[in-house]
């Protein structure tokens, strides 16, 4: 972070993770090259004609390590891609139907995919305040989801800013001090106002011995008003893994309601305004309004009226669902999801994401969620002098004078390694975006809208095409880590 008084802070520092291994192909295409090239040196002293039958088949193996898109993933992540996409339209798991008249046991409406297995459980924090707990049966995980209402930017002194950045720093980076936290995220949610909440706050106030004019001025903006303005949600879910033997649930659920009040009382400190953890019932309603849109006004209105919905997490999923090579269809609406690519370069202002975060027009809803990984202090110092050896190693083994972009990694490195050693955290982080329209027709309408978003916040993203249903429930506020469900494990996957 840099801080001129002429001009408001700038922040940024965040570097793309080095692959390790030679050039673009990776630490395994290293690997099999040198280990291919020992083995033609070896059938060149047999035979000219053995050296060329070992070195067609390397270079058949090697080439698609080395070949790359813009992205960086290569020939072999595309076809996994595209053969994992096959095998499930083959099997029909791109379509998901339940309720009475599906296979599903019980008849009810399950949320499908990656939450299929996904248990809710309830407990009660500190302040006797009910938080839902969601279970994932498979990889023993819990994750409890805390509601917020940020302050925003608006008319805020730019010390008061930078305050909240610092503090929202020092917030993830005790992240990594959390046993056994796997993986948070932050997602927020934006739709048209339904004017349901005004509705119930206005309508009922209006005096039975009113004027007539004043009467219709009021229904009149009751009527208007939601059709210029927006509703944003913002949700924080955390992760937590049981590390060696199974725990009991209620000891953990009991755990997770001691570390509630501390993690709330760090997000207001960092501008999360009014905090609060999420019932089971509350998250059930997300998830639902999520699947099926058109919707969202009765939820509102139930609570309105009677406090709230008595929706169980069994009935939070969509009636029907089916995923195409680009999009994800689902009850009441249509949904396209993106992934990061290039996080903003350089230096950027504390208003880098807005335009990505506000309302889009034309869209049923919106949700942008940004995902962290916090790494444990041991293993920062080791990424960050790596990174600091080998920014000095590129700079120092060009010919000539040093390139602007190598001295400048050589500043970022260094800075990196200061602030890590004097406290500072280090999490990897990543980005998703998920729109939502009413028709297919639609679709290509809200890929443009996401182009000029990408512009103005000064970041890169692809579609998540072929994965639409896997990248759809990354974005909803319930805790799936990307990382974690994956057939490939991690360190396989960063050797290519």
């Amino acid at each position: 972070m840099s801080t001129d008084a002429a001009t408001r802070p700038t922040y940024g520092n965040w570097r793309l993770p080095r692959r390790p291994g030679l050039g673009p192909l990776g630490l395994l295409g290293t690997v099999i090259s040198f280990g291919g090239l020992v083995v033609v040196l070896l059938a060149s002293l047999i035979s000219l004609a053995a050296a060329v039958t070992v070195l067609v088949p390397l270079l058949l193996v090697v080439a698609p390590l080395a070949l790359r898109t813009v992205d960086g993933r290569n020939v072999y992540q595309l076809l996994a891609v595209r053969i994992g996409w096959a095998r499930r339209k083959a099997k029909g798991s791109h379509v998901y139907v339940s309720g009475p008249l599906s296979r599903r046991p019980g008849g009810r409406f399950s949320p499908p995919g990656m939450l299929a297995r996904v248990r809710m459980r309830e407990g009660r924090d500190a302040y006797d305040r009910p938080f839902g707990v969601i279970h994932h049966p498979g990889r023993n995980f819990y994750t409890i989801v805390l509601s917020c209402e940020p302050d925003g930017g608006s008319l805020i002194d730019a010390e008061q800013i930078d305050i909240w950045v610092a503090s929202w720093g020092d917030w993830l980076a005790r992240l990594a001090h959390e046993p056994g936290l796997r993986g948070a995220s932050v997602v927020v949610e934006t739709a048209p106002d339904t004017g349901t909440r005004l509705a119930a706050e206005v309508l009922p106030r209006i005096s039975p011995d009113a004027p007539p004019a004043a009467r219709a001025v009021m229904e009149e903006v009751v009527e208007r008003y939601p059709a210029a303005s927006s509703e944003m949600h913002t949700y924080i879910t955390l992760t937590y893994g049981t590390v060696g033997t199974r725990r009991d649930p209620d000891e953990v659920i009991t755990d997770l309601a001691m570390r509630i009040p501390g993690l709330l009382s760090g997000l207001v400190a960092a501008g999360g305004g009014a905090a609060a953890p999420l019932s089971a019932e509350r998250i059930a309603e997300v998830v639902r309004v999520a699947y099926d849109p058109a919707i969202a006004p009765d939820v509102l209105t139930a609570r309105a009226e009677h406090g709230g919905t008595g929706l169980e997490w069994e009935d939070a999923g969509p009636a029907a669902a089916v995923e195409t090579a680009t999009s994800y269809e689902h009850d009441s609406g249509v949904s396209r999801s993106w992934l990061l690519t290039l996080a903003p370069r350089g230096t950027v202002r504390s208003s880098v994401l807005r335009g990505l975060l506000e309302p889009a027009q034309g869209t049923r809803r919106k949700r942008v969620a940004l995902i962290y990984r916090p790494i444990d202090p041991a293993t920062s110092a080791r990424i960050v002098e790596a990174d600091r050896r080998t920014a000095h190693f590129s700079a120092s083994s060009g010919r000539g004078l040093v390139q602007a972009r190598a001295s400048s990694e050589i500043r970022a490195a260094e800075q990196t390694a200061a602030e890590e050693a004097s406290g500072a955290g280090l999490v990897e982080f990543s980005l998703m975006l998920t729109i939502t329209v009413d028709t297919p027709e639609q679709l290509d309408d809200a890929a443009t809208t996401v182009r000029n978003l990408q512009a103005s916040s000064r970041v890169m993203m692809r579609p998540a095409d072929r994965m639409q249903a896997s990248a759809f429930t990354c974005t909803l506020p319930v805790g799936i880590l990307p990382w974690e469900h994956t057939l490939m494990p991690r360190e396989i996957r960063e050797a290519l």
